[in-house]
């Protein structure tokens, strides 16, 4: 099954409304409600999370205070398993992306993969941005490839974790174009683009929202987009399709997860939660501002997303020549 429509299956697909307000009647929180993060403050998974805390409060959908927990170290080991160990836990919930799929079938080190936790819900996707320096020779990604085939592992891309998505679609690249370039791993979002602005990379992929800013400021170049249409924000930029690279598209999902062995009635109460957040103008200003795309489905829905998306995810990493962990 395509990508897209795997998406498409998981965010048109509902639940009945009379099962999760029953099964939610059954719980409300009595104490402060933590939400733990793979990332530090001002991270793309921090800034989520932060960002869906104050709409909560703003709404008042929450009887209860709800705290970001950074756990940052490992990509998302840290993370999973500090949720892992709140097994049962009716007070703690976890921000996923990709990364939590990825880490498991590659590092023998995460052994709290993503089908162990109890699915709450998707929220969104976030399409990608293929992105240089303005004052970059490379007007299109085709003039990058052909630069870094001419001299192999000259270029540089910024990135975060080696497992992250840019990481994945730069060796989805190389493997289908022969070019090859060197991934450098930074800690932080803004050390990724301070090191692209400053010249020190050639390219990067960054969020639209991100991509918006540098691009008004004459900082920064979009050459391609990383979706399966072109973006409202960016309507000149063609996607990889379009610009003649036939590889899947691989948006970063965010969504969020409860710990292994949570009660049906506290998973109904937070995902019913989350969805009227989802719902709020608040939310839908915050999505559109940053070119997010909306992807709200409920934990049945969710668990099959991960499943079969975990399976999809380990078919690219296979055909992208990256060794997988035996489990």
């Amino acid at each position: 099954m395509k990508l897209s429509a795997l998406l498409a299956t998981a965010v048109v697909a509902t639940l009945s409304f009379t099962s999760v307000s029953t099964a939610q009647a059954q719980f409300t929180p009595k104490r402060p409600l933590e939400i733990a993060v793979h990332a530090g403050p001002g991270s793309g998974n921090d800034v989520f999370a932060r960002a869906l805390i104050t709409v909560i409060d703003k709404n008042k959908l929450s009887p209860v205070r709800i705290q970001v927990a950074n756990k940052p170290g490992g990509g998302s080991t840290t993370a999973a398993a500090y949720l892992a160990s709140k097994a049962g836990n009716e007070n703690t919930l976890g921000v996923f992306t990709n990364i939590w799929i990825t880490d498991p079938l590659v590092s023998a080190e995460a052994t709290n993969p993503l089908t162990s936790m109890t699915p709450v819900a998707l929220v969104i996707r976030e399409p990608g941005l293929i992105a240089v320096k303005a004052d970059s020779p490379y007007k299109t990604l085709q003039d990058f490839i052909d630069a870094a085939k001419a001299a192999p592992g000259k270029l540089s891309q910024s990135g975060g974790s080696v497992l992250a998505r840019e990481n994945v679609l730069r060796q989805l690249l190389m493997g289908a174009t022969g070019a090859d370039w060197q991934f450098i791993s930074f800690p932080s979002g803004g050390e990724r683009l301070s090191a692209l602005l400053g010249g020190h990379v050639n390219m990067m992929i960054v969020e639209p929202g991100e991509a918006t800013s540098q691009v008004r400021s004459g900082a920064m170049r979009v050459i391609a987009a990383v979706a399966d249409k072109r973006l409202p924000g960016f309507p000149d930029v063609p996607t990889l399709q379009e610009a003649g690279f036939n590889i899947p598209n691989l948006p970063q999902i965010r969504g969020i997860v409860a710990p292994p062995g949570t009660p049906k009635e506290v998973v109904a109460y937070y995902s019913d939660m989350i969805r009227k957040a989802t719902e709020t103008q608040e939310w839908k200003d915050y999505v559109a501002e940053n070119g997010f795309e909306p992807a709200f489905t409920t934990p049945e829905e969710t668990l099959k997303f991960i499943t079969e998306y975990t399976e999809q995810l380990r078919g690219i990493l296979e055909k992208a020549g990256i060794k997988l962990v035996a489990r």
